[in-house]
């Protein structure tokens, strides 16, 4: 049997434009021979709807449009039914008013095949806000297959492969395959790119397939929506475990296969890690961009590895004449900033403006003249340096409909080091789920392919915020000992017991500790940052403002 695994980028609310788009999939599948199309996990609205699943008519809107474009795909005999993720009325009068649907389109009429069991309530899953749990997983009966249909999570519970510790209480798949077995295991799923997490979700489908000696089919989304990256790699896996075909990550496509003669189809390449972090943000940015209906970019260039490496993204991601750096020079700017910025953007073919800062600088001097003893010095100066530059890029960006982004990263938004409404300023944080060694390595792994993009003056430079005369940023630990502390609190959730014993220096720890405490209030007025990591600042982070660690 033929099978199209579409792997599709919708826009979160666009119900009809949504529709459109995996309708034309269908009509091009056809004429490849499919048998079956599947689409992911709440392809029609968009996997992250969040409380728009709330709002009232908006089920049954998806409802509308999925009986419109049953019935507008039934028109076609050559059409093979579509099978998709959409949220559905939970017939049930208890519990959730909504059920995470697998949802068949097939000869003008919609069938619900099967409503997810396991809920995730955990990091950046919200499940449990918005729907009521199925009981068991679905099956469809096609071209003479029996296929067990699952959601989601529903196939990442085998007690088998978490042998430490698994999430859920019950294990749907292998519920199913007790009671009366199956020919094929089909997986919607909308999974966002984390660092390392392909490379887990292959090798758990493959421990199913060969557990259960069946073939497994897993359509992902893709495509950036607010912080979330979906990378797509849908694949198809015979009863042995073996890769049969695999759809390219970070773009949409249609991926075919034949289970039943297991000549599977395409395999795209492997990416490395440097590859798939440049991928993911690419992608996040440009969508983010495209569904936000901004026109262009605009960031600051510091002549700093931050700011290059989200230029060359955002140049990537919209092509060099819809990006703008915005070069704003003060009395205290490093030597040499200027000219390692204009060549940065030069490298880079992007434009560039120049706002030099010094005298609106002094007219805050003037005003706060008498009310300051000694006039305006120290932190309140430094801050407002920043905050000058802040509102030069939004007035920009309000100018021209584009989107700043912000060019702050994960070590330094840990510790707050940052200023409020001026370089914490921004649309999206696109790095801000990297630590700066991270930038530092992808900067220089994009050098290698794109050589000399990135001005080795740049790479090189003392990082410094340029706001005073010499100013060069010592305010914290050396990088190589901050991140790998930063790391274990924030992606492993070490508290000061376990760090210690791991040989912390006690001192090191209460510092860090209390500087991320102190920050939370300004991550909290963050822009949304692309997650990246096991656990980045934004959805996944929810630790209250005033609070006393230990």
């Amino acid at each position: 049997m033929k099978i199209a695994l579409i792997q599709s980028n919708p826009v979160t609310g666009d119900l009809r434009t949504n529709a459109a788009a995996l309708a034309l999939a269908v009509a091009r599948a056809a004429e490849q021979g499919a048998e079956l199309c599947v689409a992911p996990e709440l392809a029609l609205c968009g996997h992250n709807a969040g409380d728009m699943l709330l709002q009232s008519g908006f089920v049954e809107d998806c409802r509308t449009v999925l009986h419109a474009t049953a019935e507008s795909l039934g028109r076609e005999n050559s059409f093979p039914p579509l099978l998709l993720g959409a949220p559905v009325a939970n017939p049930i009068p208890q519990g959730k008013k909504t059920q995470n649907c697998a949802v068949l389109l097939k000869e003008g009429k919609v069938s619900v095949i099967g409503r997810k069991v396991l809920l995730p309530s955990f990091g950046i899953h919200e499940d449990t806000r918005y729907f009521e749990p199925g009981v068991a997983c679905g099956v469809l009966h096609h071209k003479g297959w029996r296929l067990v249909v699952t959601v989601g999570e529903d196939v990442w519970n085998d007690r088998t492969f978490w042998q430490s510790r698994y999430l859920f209480t019950t294990d749907p798949v292998a519920e199913f395959i007790a009671s009366g077995g199956a020919d094929g295991l089909i997986n919607l799923t909308a999974l966002p790119f984390e660092q390392g997490l392909a490379a887990l979700h292959h090798n758990m489908l493959r421990w199913l397939a060969v557990q259960y000696r069946l073939p497994v089919l897993a359509v992902n989304m893709v495509g950036g929506n607010d912080s979330l990256v979906y990378y797509g790699g849908s694949l198809v896996l015979d009863g042995g475990g073996r890769l049969l075909a695999r759809a390219p990550a970070f773009e949409e496509a249609t991926l075919m296969t034949d289970i039943a003669s297991k000549k599977g189809g395409s395999i795209a390449a492997d990416l490395s890690a440097e590859e798939e972090l440049w991928q993911a943000l690419v992608l996040g940015t440009r969508d983010f961009v495209r569904k936000c209906h901004f026109s262009s970019i605009v960031l600051g260039l510091s002549s700093g590895v931050d700011s290059a490496l989200v230029a060359a993204v955002a140049v990537e991601a919209l092509g060099p004449d819809k990006v703008t750096g915005l070069i704003m020079p003060s009395p205290y700017s490093p030597a040499g900033s200027i000219d390692a910025s204009l060549t940065l953007a030069a490298s880079l073919g992007m434009r560039v403006q120049m706002l030099p800062i010094s005298s609106l600088l002094q007219s805050f001097h003037e005003v706060f003249s008498s009310s300051f003893t000694g006039g305006l010095t120290g932190p309140a100066e430094e801050n407002i340096l920043t905050r000058i530059r802040g509102s030069l890029l939004m007035t920009w960006a309000n100018r021209f409909n584009a989107l700043l982004l912000n060019t702050g990263n994960k070590s330094e938004a840990a510790v707050g080091y940052g200023t409020l409404y001026g370089d914490m300023t921004g649309g999206l944080s696109p790095i801000g789920d990297l630590y700066k060694r991270q930038v530092y390595s992808l900067c220089r792994w994009y050098n290698g392919v794109k050589p000399k993009s990135i001005p080795e003056a740049v790479l090189n430079k003392p990082p410094s915020a340029g706001l005073r005369s010499e100013h060069v940023s010592s305010a914290l630990p050396p990088y190589e000992q901050l991140e790998p502390l930063l790391h274990d609190i924030i992606e492993n959730g070490c508290g000061a017991a376990e760090l210690a014993a791991t040989g912390y220096a006690p001192d090191m720890v209460t510092r860090v500790k209390d500087l991320m405490r102190r920050a939370e209030f300004k991550r909290r007025q963050a822009p949304p940052i692309l997650h990246l990591s096991k656990r980045g600042f934004g959805g996944d982070w929810r630790f209250p403002i005033a609070a006393t660690d230990g």
